[in-house]
Order: structure tokens, then C-alpha cells, then sequence
């Protein structure tokens, strides 16, 4: 049976930058609508079978509900039965869960910090990652539709996966020799003494940025670095560079709507077999991708890598133009 997953936030976009920025809210009936795209996208080619997170606003019932109403749902939606926790263990849950499963892609609706989730529990299933968080530089906008027909498109195993599956990197956070967590886009050390509400942005507490990639055109702390050097998804290495030092002073999108003059140092490259030492001078966080995560003591060290051991995320034009070439759409 062709199956597929569906990972869909409800709390994506709802963070507190989209308060003290100007960014767009996708709300919880946007993400129904889409869902419902994907779904009815994936069918039409195929997929039998979906399987969905559980969540609060009961995004899979009611996509269930209105698709059985109008009589289109003609594959079969499963959402999840487990313990729900309202937080990212659902994420974490839900696609380990669909990993389990051997779905052959799921499809994620949400921010950096959802798909960073994912990739915290996945290692083979590939990608599919749509935006509906507040910064985001991960995810894509997309429509719908075509996601669910990429989905589809790999979940018949019809292809080769090389051909449209890559390997992303991650920066990887190490105390005592221990992996403690991961970023998909950026990792940064601020000041900020607490985890709160998580979502970071004042650019006066900042220390480091330690990104996985760069470019002016993305938004965010991954921006910062990009206003100095791109860096693309398939090159072998990363970077990281200092705040509010006296070297260099660029324009960078730090949030939508936001662009600010902000003090840097040159970028330094982090190659695959870099190590990077951080011995904490006092108390402080680590955001990652965007949201802080671990809070650390003075005299503790920590340790940044760039590694090749992300998730295996779709090139939805790829894997659309290999189902075209091989006959894929035609009935």
C-alpha cells in the first residue's frame, strides 16, 4: 500500500516574532486548506494511505470531514492514536512514528523549528517541507498540490532517489562528548539568560552565529552571515562569525519587514572535520534554528560541527520532471 505522512503545526507562525516583526500568520484553517491539497494531490496519484499527526486544532479530522462531505477523499486518513503532548514531542513522536512505518515521504507543514524536529528522528525518509512559520529558512513556500504530487511521485518507488533526494547538513552541539542537540540553518549563542518563550531576536544579545548555510535573500539569523558570504546547500563546509564587534558594520533582514545595521566580523569556514570550541565566559543560550533550546553556566565547554548527517529532503521540481520524463501522469 502507498503511503505517505503528513506533519502539520498548529503552533507554526504563532511565535513571538511575528509580533515585534511583520510577518505573514498563517492560520490553523490556511493549514486545513492545504492539507487538504496535499492530500487530494497525493491521491490522485496514487497514495492509498495517510497518515497524520495528531494536534489540538484536529487539522486530520477536518480535512477528513470536509473531503468525505464533498465525496472527494478516496484514499484512506489515518491520524495517529497517541498520547498527545500538545508540544514538539508530537512532532517527535508522529514522525518517528511514520519513519517506523516506512512511509515513502512525509510532508511537513511549519517553521524551521518543526522540521528540525523531524530531522531530529528521521534518517531515511525524505522531505517534503512546506512553510507556514514565522522565519523561515528551511521550508519553502508551495502550493499544495504539488507537494502532494511529489509526494507521490516518490512514494511509488517508481524512481531512483538520487536523482531527487539530498542530503542536508546540520550544525551538531556537543557537551562532554555527547551530541546535546541539533540546527538545521543556524545555531547562536546569545546572552539571553532564559528559554521563555523560546523565539529569539533582539540582535543586541548575540555573540555567535554558527550557520549550516547563507544567503542575503533568506531571513533570519542565517541572512546575517549571508549579507558577508553564501554559502549553498551542497557545499561541504559552513561558517560562524561574531556580533556586535568592530570589523565590519552590513544591512541584513533579521525578520520580516526588519532590516538593520548590524556589527560582524569576517564569516570563518567550519569544513566537515572542523571543531569549533566554546568555553562559556557566563551564563547564557543556545538558540537553535531560531529558538532557544539550552541554557548553559560559566567555564562550560561546548563544541560546533557542520556535518552531511541532516535529512534527506525532495527536490519537488526533480522528482516532478523524473515523473514526467518517465511517463509518470500519463492515465
Amino acid at each position: 500500500m502507498i503511503s505517505i505522512g503528513i506533519i502539520a503545526n498548529p503552533a507554526s507562525g504563532k511565535d513571538i516574532r511575528r509580533l515585534v516583526s511583520h510577518a505573514t500568520v498563517i492560520d490553523n484553517n490556511e493549514k486545513i486548506n492545504i492539507v487538504e491539497r496535499i492530500v487530494l494531490g497525493a491521491q490522485a496519484l496514487g497514495v492509498e494511505r495517510v497518515y497524520m499527526m495528531p494536534d489540538s486544532y484536529n487539522i486530520g479530522y477536518r480535512v477528513e470531514d470536509k473531503l468525505n462531505t464533498c465525496d472527494e477523499l478516496k484514499c484512506e486518513i489515518n491520524v495517529i492514536n497517541m498520547f498527545r503532548f500538545d508540544g514538539i514531542e508530537d512532532t517527535l513522536k508522529a514522525a518517528e512514528f511514520m519513519e517506523n512505518l516506512n512511509v515513502g515521504c512525509i510532508v511537513v507543514l511549519g517553521g524551521d523549528g518543526t522540521n528540525r524536529a523531524v530531522a531530529k528522528v528521521t534518517k531515511n525518509t525524505p522531505l517534503i517541507s512546506i512553510s507556514t512559520g514565522t522565519n523561515n529558512a528551511y521550508p519553502v513556500m508551495m502550493e499544495g498540490t504539488i507537494a502532494g504530487m511529489a509526494a507521490a511521485a516518490v512514494a511509488s518507488n517508481r524512481f531512483n532517489n538520487r536523482l531527487f533526494v539530498e542530503k542536508d547538513k546540520r550544525i551538531e552541539i556537543y557537551k562532554e562528548n555527547e551530541l546535546k542537540d541539533i540546527a538545521l540553518i543556524d545555531a547562536v549563542v546569545s546572552k539571553d539568560l532564559f528559554v521563555g518563550a523560546k523565539a529569539i531576536w533582539d540582535m543586541n544579545n548575540i555573540e555567535k552565529i554558527f550557520v549550516s548555510r547563507s544567503h542575503p535573500a533568506s531571513i533570519g539569523f542565517s541572512s546575517v552571515v549571508g549579507c558577508k558570504k553564501i554559502i549553498n546547500p551542497n557545499d561541504d563546509y559552513g561558517a560562524y562569525l561574531d556580533l556586535n564587534s568592530n570589523d565590519t558594520k552590513i544591512m541584513a533582514a533579521v525578520a520580516a519587514g526588519i532590516v538593520i545595521p548590524i556589527s560582524v566580523s569576517e564569516p570563518v569556514i567550519l569544513n566537515f572535520d572542523d571543531e569549533y570550541e566554546y568555553i562559556t565566559k557566563s551564563r547564557g543560550t543556545i538558540a537553535l534554528d531560531g529558538e532557544r533550546e539550552i541554557q548553559f553556566s560559566e567555564n562550560q565547554k561546548y563544541i560546533f560541527k557542520i556535518s552531511r548527517n541532516g535529512p534527506n529532503h525532495v527536490n519537488v521540481k526533480k522528482i516532478l520532471e523524473t515523473a514526467q520524463i518517465n511517463g509518470f501522469f500519463t492515465v
